[in-house]
């Protein structure tokens, strides 16, 4: 019986190099040839053309600075805010409607 070789790791790539990568083969030929220039798997690096698609994952992501965290959480508390006083102000339709259901006395 022949044993069994033992399993490699996986490489494990920092964020540093995830963002190189996804540069590196936004200005490529093609991802393939990129994955080629960096020792990777073209499926890995498609993965990661994916995932920095995605809306959520692009705002989870470590390449994202406290700077633009915190601009966009102020943005976010300005929308919600211009929300509450949007749903407090009455609409103008109501108010008109209000006015022509009132008939005046003759």
């Amino acid at each position: 019986m022949k044993a069994s070789p033992l399993p490699t790791k996986r490489r494990r790539y920092d964020a540093a190099f995830r963002t190189e990568a996804l540069r590196l083969a936004s200005e490529s030929r093609s991802t393939q040839a990129a994955a080629r220039a960096l020792n990777t798997s073209p499926k890995l690096l498609y993965k990661w053309q994916k995932q920095a698609l995605t809306p959520v994952a692009a705002a989870q992501g470590p390449a994202l600075d406290p700077a633009t965290a915190a601009e966009l959480q102020a943005i976010n508390q300005r929308q919600a805010q211009k929300l509450e006083i949007l749903k407090k102000k009455p609409s103008p339709v109501a108010c008109c409607k209000r006015r022509l259901s009132q008939t005046p006395d003759q």
